[in-house]
């Protein structure tokens, strides 16, 4: 749970306690969206005039840049921030039929092709935003001449005074029906790049699809690698030009296989940009859709990113309602808002499943102003307590993404519904843990570094429980570690297993002794203990040096049908005495109130009376 100062940065400036929403730009006025965010105390203010994702201001972008300048100085004469939004390896151009010039006609050889020299190229209806007579494509981020004109328009734009550039979806095309198993691309640029970086023809000498294939896994790596390079040489231009200007890239895939096949994985790209948005989702797309068990999937999504992260924000977006008929779009709001809000994610409130728009202007007002009164507590840098370890290994899930994701994910879900505390634990962020209890969830790709710190860390006399050994061969782990008292090794299937009969039955896990083991292995804390039902999610800290406790309660929600969880009474927090004199109830869109602590057998004990969505608990 640490968001920590990595990668330099502290938890100050603006980004980190943005309150979003989208506007057109190419449409609205710049005073009616400026009038608009102080309706609705938006705070850090996305605008889209896509000067990169357009073919004819890709060619010339001088209108737009005029208008970007007049937003950024309207923004910041009501001490506002904007952004603006720019695509990544997409282009599209309007009304293609009827043009002699367009950027498939123009330059073929800049696009992405599959193995069978396809190229990315797709029309009206391929997706929502690509409209009848466009025409759309994907470029190969080692397109010499696209890249050099790419990055002087990047240059322009931060030169306009704007605060913020926003990267749309920088991937290899793998994400339209028909090209998911391409593993594109295979273009000539790319082809080159590849042989020059590992000296193998990707056509001739790659089992396409085969992660046992030792090229194939290079071609996963260069792959993940030249997105992190495209992004960090935007980065990169653009400080050049405006030192603030931050670089924001939204990204899709959570933390499973999609980021393997896209190519744009969150873990390697938080150190090249300021923060990462997140259009993210886990079980249904839409927040009135989610069952129980898909809030917890998506509060862990939001944990572990946030781990990634280090001092740098997470940005969500993610949608809440389309329409449904038995649910009431606000309620469907602060669902996802207080999901996020707890986790220490930002928030962008839009309409359908667009950038823009709000379900529900009132809602959004009322949530952006509590974020805002609370933005201190949920933003600050949250320093783990006695948390147990949960490594997530990336080339294990690189290499053997569905296995390891749902090890992974059982893992957390297990940890949540029994309300102890974990820590996220990466390669990056070793040093950032303390624990005394590792969890390697079905880990079967490591570093000798990480081996290294494997070993280190039980000759401390500290615990690690390694699921997933009934796939690797004994000689593959050191004598040293199998041997150690304090190593554990388990069957990977503990866990899948855990995942999916939550999976399929929306509940708690019913064969006990599947568990029994890691429920016997985990020396559960007494530094702060909770009791709350299995579907409370808390999350406990330091914030400041203090004792903080975030709540988020999804039970009893029905997708499409209840939006209302059930009110849950007397959630009990217990920690040895000495610790606070004082504490504060904060529900979620209500004002602070004061809570009774007490002394029983010997700890402090605090009741909080009522959770509906959500509550923090601040201990002073």
């Amino acid at each position: 749970m640490f968001y920590g100062t990595l990668f330099g940065q502290t938890a100050t400036d603006w980004i980190h306690k943005v309150r979003i929403s989208g506007n057109d730009l190419t449409e609205d006025p710049v005073e009616m969206i400026i009038q608009s965010a102080q309706a609705t105390n938006v705070y850090g203010i996305e605008v889209d005039n896509d000067i990169t994702g357009r073919y004819d201001s890709f060619l010339d972008p001088t209108e737009k840049l005029k208008i970007l300048k007049k937003m950024a100085d309207s923004a910041h004469a009501i001490g506002n921030y904007s952004f603006v939004y720019i695509a990544g390896l997409e282009c599209i151009t309007s009304d293609a039929p009827e043009r002699e010039s367009t950027f498939f006609k123009d330059h073929p050889e800049w696009v992405q092709r599959d193995r069978n020299g396809r190229p990315a190229v797709f029309g009206g209806g391929t997706a929502f935003w690509i409209r009848e007579g466009d025409e759309d494509v994907w470029i190969s981020p080692y397109a010499t001449e696209w890249r050099q004109i790419y990055m002087e328009r990047v240059r322009q734009i931060a030169g306009t005074g704007i605060d913020g550039i926003y990267v749309d979806i920088p991937y290899w095309m793998t994400h339209f029906e028909g090209w998911e198993d391409t593993w594109a691309s295979f273009d000539q640029y790319t082809l080159e790049a590849f042989k020059a970086r590992t000296g193998y023809d990707a056509l001739e000498d790659m089992d396409i699809g085969d992660f046992y294939d030792p090229v194939f896994r290079k071609w996963i790596d260069f792959r993940i690698a030249t997105i992190a390079e495209f992004m960090a040489e935007i980065d990169s231009e653009v400080k050049a030009t405006n030192p603030d200007c931050k670089v924001i890239a939204e990204i899709y895939p959570g933390l499973d296989e999609s980021a393997v096949r896209v190519g744009a994985d969150v873990y390697e790209l938080y150190p090249v940009v300021d923060a990462i948005c997140h259009e993210f989702s886990e079980g249904a797309y839409m927040a009135a859709s989610r069952s129980p068990i898909d809030w917890l999937r998506y509060v862990a999504g939001i944990i572990s990113f946030r781990a990634f992260a280090g001092a740098k924000p997470s940005w969500m977006l993610s949608y809440s309602w389309n329409g449904h008929e038995r649910i009431k779009p606000g309620n469907a709001m602060q669902n996802l808002f207080v999901a996020q809000a707890m986790a220490g994610a930002n928030s962008w409130d839009a309409a359908g499943e667009v950038m823009s728009g709000s379900n529900d202007s009132g809602t959004r007002r009322g949530v952006f102003d509590w974020i805002e009164a609370n933005q201190d507590i949920l933003y600050g840098v949250r320093e783990p307590i006695a948390p147990v370890g949960v490594y997530f290994s990336v080339k294990t899930r690189n290499y053997f993404p569905d296995d390891f994701y749902q090890s992974y994910m059982g893992i957390l879900l297990f940890l949540m519904q029994r309300h102890i505390e974990f820590q996220i634990v990466t390669e990056r962020g070793w040093s950032t843990f303390s624990g005394s209890q590792l969890i390697l969830p079905g880990v079967r790709e490591y570093t000798g570094n990480e081996m290294d710190r494997f070993l280190q860390y039980l000759k401390k006399g500290k615990k690690i429980l390694w699921t997933g050994l009934d796939e690797l061969d004994e000689d593959e782990i050191p004598p040293e570690m199998s041997m150690a008292d304090n190593f554990t090794g388990i069957s990977d299937a503990v866990f899948i297993d855990y995942f999916e009969e939550l999976m399929d039955h929306s509940g708690e896990m019913t064969d006990k002794e599947v568990t029994g083991i890691v429920d016997a292995w985990i020396e559960v804390s007494e530094k702060v203990a909770i009791e709350a039902p299995p579907f409370v999610v808390s999350q406990v800290c330091k914030i400041s040096g203090q004792t903080v406790v975030f709540l988020a309660n999804f039970t009893g929600l029905v997708p499409d049908e209840v939006s209302d969880p059930i009110l849950q009474r007397k959630i009990t927090i217990r920690m040895p005495a000495g610790t606070a004199e004082k504490a504060d109830l904060i529900p979620f869109m209500q004002e602070p109130q004061a809570l009774d602590l007490k002394m029983e057998n010997g700890q402090l004990v605090c009741v909080v009376p009522w959770l509906l969505r959500g509550a923090i608990v601040e201990f002073k």
